[in-house]
């Protein structure tokens, strides 16, 4: 997909109606409709990239919700997270792996869903059609209800001041879940573009960090949520262009403030590396930036061997906290590199998805694995101060995963010896990664047809070859 956005001088303007149907469609929660319009708008030859722009415009505003929870006469319901932004991103990505004939493929998966994910808050309490309301809502004769906008889009809010503060003041705010303010600020932030690289890493790190601290027989969470809200917003900027992209930052970084905010295990990461790292006690004094070892041991670059590798696998899928805590912090000690521990760990959550049986429970697996990919990314991108402290955090989240698995009956009696087989370093064992992403497709929960996208994709775009 190419880097740079289109512009008005290569025939936008000539798509223009093209887009205002597309927008029609959307909002009136037309998937047929909507796919055809995206099918013409590639016959005509326009960009991928601008399509993509187009999509996250038209369902920017709709995609947000006042909060991640309710509490319904007593009762707390969780409140899903958008996924029409996290679809486009994943377009990006798979359109590269096709060949160019199904280029389009990836992002026609993503017209085809967003007409459902409108308008979460009112589909979870079953006032509006969608993804989220389809075993309780009853479409109406008439046209359905009119997605709402609980947040409306806002102008910059420009500060002065040393960069690394203005970055901590736009993490307080978030904190404090003053969204407008927050939203406002990054908003200002994002036009220093000399600085863009280091506010984007704040941006992914402010997701990073909200994981929640318990699993087990809860249902509200972020599963990781706004660390995937935020890195599309990242992968989409880069796709369409930063001069095209206040759409995109509307659509995801907004979100980063709104509630319920789980900061508690990456506070829990900060005290193991005052206590495990530094070798200290915590106190009741305030602390702040990054220990002093921290910068020393990014630096590790020594390899997990395979003892290391399924000894801390082990501790992370079949032992109780803190377990992983002593592993992680004994090879970050023996000078293993951070980035090589996250491969580790990233087998640790893959071995949970392949353990993982019925096609209801893959929930927590599948987004604890998406987490760990997720912090091998920011890792592989961005250079954030704070980053040692999130294998901590990777750490927990996997092995919450297990034992909510297997605390919920979830889990199937035995590892797939097959896999003993396998290396268990990063190069040697990778494989699993590749199985546990088999077993998941084909085994979790389907909703409707999933393959209605494609075959529908392959006949108006004369591709007999998609089923």
């Amino acid at each position: 997909m190419p880097s740079q956005a289109a512009t008005p001088a290569n025939g936008r303007q000539e798509a223009a109606h093209l887009y205002q149907e597309l927008e029609d469609h959307i909002l009136a929660r037309d998937q047929e409709a909507g796919s055809r319009v995206y099918y013409e708008l590639l016959r005509r030859g326009r960009p991928l990239p601008e399509i993509m722009a187009e999509a996250v415009r038209i369902h920017a505003p709709y995609t947000h919700v006042p909060y991640h929870q309710r509490i319904d006469d007593g009762f707390p319901n969780f409140v899903n997270n958008d996924h029409c932004l996290l679809s486009a991103r994943a377009a990006i990505n798979l359109q590269k792996m096709l060949p160019e004939k199904l280029a389009g493929l990836p992002l026609a998966q993503t017209i085809w869903y967003i007409p459902t994910g409108l308008d979460i808050w009112n589909q979870k309490i079953l006032k509006a059609p969608g993804h989220y309301a389809t075993r309780g809502y009853k479409m109406p004769n008439t046209e359905p209800p009119k997605p709402v906008v609980y947040w409306p889009d806002q102008e910059p809010m420009r500060e002065s001041g040393p960069l690394n503060e203005r970055l901590n003041h736009w993490l307080t705010l978030v904190e404090r879940g003053q969204v407008i303010d927050a939203y406002r600020t990054f908003l200002g932030l994002m036009e220093e573009t000399e600085h863009r690289k280091e506010v984007l890493a704040q941006l992914v790190f402010a997701g990073m960090i909200d994981v929640q601290d318990r699993m087990l027989y809860n249902r509200s969470y972020t599963t990781g949520h706004k660390a995937y809200r935020a890195r599309s917003v990242v992968e989409i900027g880069n796709a369409i262009g930063w001069d095209n992209a206040h759409d995109t930052i509307y659509a995801g970084a907004l979100d980063i403030a709104v509630g319920p905010r789980w900061h508690s295990v990456y506070e829990m990461a900060c005290n193991v590396i005052t206590i495990f790292i530094e070798g200290k006690e915590v106190h009741a004094v305030p602390q702040s930036g990054t220990a002093e070892r921290e910068p020393t041991l990014l630096a590790n670059t020594g390899a997990l061997n395979e003892a290391e590798t399924e000894e801390l696998v082990n501790a992370l899928v079949g032992q109780h906290e803190p377990a992983y805590i002593d592993k992680i912090s004994a090879l970050l000690l023996a000078g293993k590199s951070p980035r090589r521990i996250i491969d580790a760990i990233q087998l640790a959550a893959a071995q949970v998805v392949l353990e993982t049986d019925g096609p209801n429970n893959f929930s927590m697996p599948q987004h604890t694995y998406e987490y760990c990919n997720t912090l091998g990314w920011f890792y592989d991108n961005f250079a954030h101060p704070q980053r040692l402290k999130l294998l901590y955090v990777a750490g927990s989240m996997v092995n919450q995963a297990a034992w909510n698995q297997r605390g919920s009956g979830w889990l199937k009696p035995n590892r797939i010896a097959a896999l003993e087989d396998y290396g268990k370093n990063q190069c040697r064992d990778r494989e699993r990664l590749l199985l546990a992403c088999a077993h998941i497709s084909a085994g979790h929960r389907k909703y409707g047809d999933p393959f209605e996208a494609s075959r529908r994709f392959g006949e108006a775009m004369g591709l007999a070859e998609l089923p």
